[in-house]
This record gives structure tokens, sequence and C-alpha cells, in this order.
């Protein structure tokens, strides 16, 4: 496993990072999740992402308890703050002081560890004062609860406004996590080059565009049964119909085979492989609801995709990939 900074830090974290976003506490058994960061930790993975709204809070119970018994200072722990967990109540959600102070310790307690190496707003709070989210974060990080902060799917002035505070507040925001792939690359024209000026590193979610660059979708055919397509109760079904699975998409997907055959890997690991070909990508996030899949995808960190390899990738993709910068974006409003 190779390792990367983190931002203009020095924290290295793994170019893989296990995520449970999906899987853990909902779409698999604890013992099945379990068995899954055995297999990251067995892979060379350092790095675990997680959320308090995933499952509910659920997702992070069991990371925690998947992790006991690891060197805590061997591991990269991070979650995220934002999206409305418990009861959904009217202070239950938002980047609001009183919300992030009270998740921090929620996530710390389900996570079994005194801090998180990363804290991360898990969207922009249109409706908070930027400037009393940062506070908050600073009061966060001076507590010992977090030791760098981050964001996700911010935009480039986001992204630019909340580096001013922070350094002003004397704390690092290191990170940025969008969704980024072959098919989906809003990020390129502004936010990447954004980051770069500002020691912004990108922690990109989706690096297989939810199971579509696999090969496993097939044009002009029913979707698997069991895939993620079809899971409509939080598995993100309706969002990969929409964006990834039309036959075009799926056609140039199927002619990017050849390439990866000839490099003898995987098609999950030549997307993997691409986004980590992005020098401002930190580390991709990889789920799973098999020990086997961490590990083989775990194995397309340190694979090199040279600029042919990577010229004839866009010429397959053509004018395909979703490229918009404006669809980057958080929610108008707070969900509740």
């Amino acid at each position: 496993m190779e390792h990367r900074y983190l931002g203009n830090s020095g924290l290295k974290i793994s170019e893989i990072t296990y995520g449970n976003w999906l899987t853990h506490g909902s779409q698999v058994e604890n013992d099945t999740a379990s068995k899954c960061v055995h297999a990251a930790l067995d892979a060379g993975i350092s790095t675990f992402d997680t959320a308090d709204v995933y499952a509910n809070t659920v997702a992070e119970q069991v990371l925690g308890d998947a992790l006991k018994g690891q060197r805590r200072e061997s591991l990269e722990i991070f979650t995220k703050v934002y999206f409305p967990t418990g009861p959904k109540g009217h202070n239950d959600t938002g980047l609001s002081r009183k919300h992030m102070m009270e998740s921090i310790d929620g996530s710390l307690r389900r996570l079994g560890t005194d801090y998180v190496d990363l804290y991360q707003a898990h969207r922009y709070d249109y409706e908070t004062p930027l400037e009393e989210t940062m506070q908050a974060f600073a009061d966060i990080v001076r507590a010992g609860k977090a030791l760098y902060i981050g964001v996700s799917e911010w935009n480039a002035d986001q992204l630019r406004a909340a580096h001013h505070l922070a350094k002003d507040l004397g704390i690092q925001l290191v990170s940025n996590q969008p969704q980024y792939n072959m098919l989906w690359r809003v990020i390129e024209e502004r936010v990447v080059p954004t980051s770069k000026e500002l020691g912004i590193s990108q922690i990109v979610w989706s690096p297989i565009a939810q199971g579509a660059l696999t090969g496993k979708y097939k044009p002009g055919q029913p979707v698997p049964a069991g895939s993620r397509a079809t899971d409509e109760d939080g598995g993100g079904a309706e969002s990969i119909r929409s964006r990834y699975l039309h036959d075009d998409k799926l056609t140039a997907v199927a002619n990017l085979e050849p390439i990866a055959a000839e490099l003898g890997i995987t098609m999950a690991q030549l997307a993997i492989a691409w986004v980590l070909a992005n020098d401002n990508v930190a580390t991709a996030l990889v789920g799973a609801s098999r020990p086997e899949q961490i590990a083989s995808n775990a194995e397309a960190a340190g694979v090199t995709l040279d600029t042919g390899v990577l010229s004839r990738i866009d010429d397959v993709l053509g004018d395909l990939p979703e490229t918009d910068p404006n669809k980057t974006q958080s929610p108008a409003t707070r969900l509740t």
C-alpha cells in the first residue's frame, strides 16, 4: 500500500481509504462488516472514512467495534457532520455550533476513540454563517477532538472562503471529499485548481461510479439482480440509473475492458488507478460488501497509468463525462 500526504500537512494516509457509506449498519451484517474492515487492514489500508449520518449513526458504531484492538496511532479515522441524525429534530442537522459540538462527542463515543484524524463538513450549510462553523471547527481542534478539518462537495468559492477563515483561526483545512471518476469530472475545472493553490487534497468517493465502471452493467440489458442499481432503500439506485446507466455510457465502459486487460488489472482497479493519477487526489474511497472486494480494489494502489493510457481512456469516453463545474453543489436548504 502506498501513502500520500493529505493536503499541505504532514499527515500521510493510504492511497485507498475504506469507506462504509452504504454497507455497515444497513446492507451487510455486522460480522461481514468486521471481516471487510480486517481485510482492509490486511491489505495495508490504514485510513477509514465514515459519517454520523450513515445508517443513522450505526455505521460509526460498527466501524468502531471492528477496529477495537488495533493500534490507534497506526490508523487515520475520518468522520463527518451535517446531515440529520437521531430523531432528526430542528437542531439535529447542519453546521451550527450546537449541532457540531454535540455531533463530535457522539461520533467519538461510537467510534471508541478520543479523537478523529479528520473531521469533515459533509455539505455546505447555507443557513449557518461560515464564521460560526469555522469557529466551531477551531474549538473542536483545540479541544483535541480532531487533528485536521475537511469538507465534502464544496465548490471553489466555498473552499477559498473556508480556507481563509481557517488560516485566521490557526487550523488546517486540508481536504475536500467530492464525487470523482472517469464519468463524473465536475471538480476538474474549478475545484482542483483552487485546491492546489490552497494546499487542499481531494478524498474522492465513488471512483468506480457506484459500480458502473466495473462493467457489470451492460447496454440494453436489465440491471443485475441484487446490484446497487436495484437498491431503492438507501443504495442510491435512482442516482446511479440517472447519472450512469445509459447505453452510450455503458457501451463506452465496455470499450475500456481491453485497456484493463492489457494492463492485467480489473475494470475496478483501472477506475481507481485513474482517479489516483490526478496529483490533487490523496486517496480513493472504496467500500465493500464482501472481504474479497476490498482486497482486490486495494491492489489498485501503486498502479501507474502512463499518459498514453490516460489518452486512450479519454478517446474512448469522448464527451460522455460530466464536466459542468456548477454541478458541484450542496443542498440549498437543510434536509430534515
